[in-house]
Formats: structure tokens, sequence, C-alpha cells
């Protein structure tokens, strides 16, 4: 894809770095990006909702006190999202895609994350109230303000992105794909990223795989424990090579904070599934064989 030169193979998802999970300290937080770093993962997934509109922040504050160069590194950052929370005064969650807002948005980013720019913008998740001149215009300005490099989506169907791309380009899209929830790779939307070359992105990468017992989970374990041992790698390992082999060159958002973890998943990006090993896997997570 031409444009995801500049990004790690693997991206570090920062959703549970704070408030909504492990609630990592300054310290930690500088660790945890130097652990990264010295992996080669060098791009950070973000979103202003994070930790209820507070990861930006607190990753900014370490990264102010780090040795970290700004151009060493990646930042992936998400808006449109409206939560009812205590530092906003909204009646009901929804999305909000005005051009103002969009700006606005942006800029709180900037400033929270400590940057004069973002990597790569994507409106999180689509609103049956977009519109694709208004966002066009936000967009625009971004660009030629120098606040954003890159312009994407996540979430959006193939449709959904046509419609934007009316009056804006759009550049990449991060979608919910594993081995237990790959309907992205049947409905069209990681076709829509080969054939417009967008930069294809995964969260929750590893799926519920590990989260929760199923038919479908012990169907996969049966396969994972014959191919452990065929290719000397973990269970997590190959989940993430099982998406990595597809040609939309997906880029997996990996969420962990465990650096041996971290490791391990940067490792996978070397693991070339056969090719029947890899549809051994899928038949194991949708029950059957294919048609």
């Amino acid at each position: 894809m031409k444009s995801t030169t500049e990004y790690s193979r693997i991206i570090a998802g920062t959703m549970t770095w704070g408030k909504w999970g492990k609630k990592l300290s300054t310290e930690e937080i500088i660790g945890l990006m130097n652990q990264c770093l010295n992996l080669g993962i060098t791009t950070f997934d973000h979103a202003d909702i994070y930790g209820d509109y507070t990861n930006e922040e607190a990753f900014g504050t370490a990264f102010s006190k780090s040795d970290i160069q700004r151009e060493n590194i990646q930042l992936i950052s998400k808006c449109g999202i409206q939560f009812k929370v205590e530092t906003r005064n909204n009646k009901v969650k929804h999305y909000n895609y005005k051009k103002d807002y969009i700006i606005w948005s942006v800029e709180q980013s900037l400033k929270k994350l400590k940057t004069e720019y973002l990597d790569f913008l994507l409106l999180h998740r689509p609103s049956p109230l977009m519109d694709p001149d208004e966002i066009s215009d936000a967009v625009s300005k971004l660009k030629q303000d120098g606040k954003i490099k890159q312009f994407g989506v996540s979430n959006f169907t193939p449709s959904q992105i046509k419609l934007l791309e009316t009056s804006i380009q759009v550049e990449g899209n991060q979608v919910e794909c594993s081995l237990t929830n790959n309907v992205v790779m049947d409905d069209g939307t990681l076709d829509d990223c080969i054939i417009n070359e967008r930069m294809a992105m995964s969260w929750s990468p590893l799926g519920s795989y590990f989260n929760q017992s199923s038919e479908q989970s012990e169907r996969i374990k049966k396969v994972m424990n014959q191919l452990i041992k065929t290719y000397g790698a973990s269970e997590d390992q190959l989940l993430l090579a099982w998406i990595l082999k597809h040609p939309a060159r997906l880029f997996p958002v990996v969420g962990t904070t465990t650096p041996e973890r971290l490791k391990l998943a940067m490792k996978a990006v070397d693991i070339n599934i056969e090719q029947e090993d890899w549809f051994l896997l899928l038949e194991a997570s949708k029950g059957k064989e294919v048609a």
C-alpha cells in the first residue's frame, strides 16, 4: 500500500493504558513507549474518548518528559464519538462531524498529546448525519495548517467511504478483524482497501480467543495445538500471523502492555503460515469448510 511506508507493522494500541485499564503512571508510560521503540513498534494508536477523554493527556505528559523525538514515532488518533461524561455536556451518546467540532477536537488532541501534528486522523465511527462536504472542509483545513498528515476512518463500510469520497480522499480504514471475527474479509471492506490502496488496520486482532470459552474457540484450539508445534510459535503469534497473511496488508493494533507479549507480537511478522494451515484455522473459526 502506498500510504503505509512510515508506520510500524505492529501498532501499539493505547486504549487500556489509562483509566479504562492499567492506569499506568507517567514513568510507566515512558518505560512502555521506550520498550515499544526498542522492539521496532513506533506507531501509537489513540482516540480522544479513551479513558473518558484522559488518555491522550496522560500519554502527552509522558512523551514530553521522555527523550523520544517526535520524528521517530507516528501518532494516530480518532474523533467523532461523544460520550456522556462529567467533562462533556452531552444529553446522549452521539457522533459529531461538524467542521468546527472536527477542527476543535484535533486541536484538543494535539494539545494533550504535546505534538504539532497527527500522522493519521480517523473518524471513529460512521454517523447517519455526516456531510461529506463539511468533513472535507475540516480535513482540508487541518492538512493545510499542517495539523494532520493523513485522513482516514474507523469502522466504515465501503459504501460509507464512497460517500465521503465524493468530497475527500480516505487513506485508511481501521476495522475489527481477527480469526474469531473476520466478517470484513467477506463483506468487501478489505477488498476496498486493496482496490483503493487504503491502509488497513485491525483493532482487537486477537478477537475473543482468550476472552471467552465457546464452541468456536474450542475448535480453533484443536488446530492451534497442531500448529504451535509446526511453527514453534505461541497462540497469540499465530493469531496475528493469520491476519498478517491477508493481501490487504493489515496492520494489527495490539493492546497489550506486557513487554514479552509485545516482543512476541513483533516476531509474528516473520511467521508465514502455509496456505492450507491458514484455511484450517478459517474452517475452525467458521465451523465448516469453505464453499
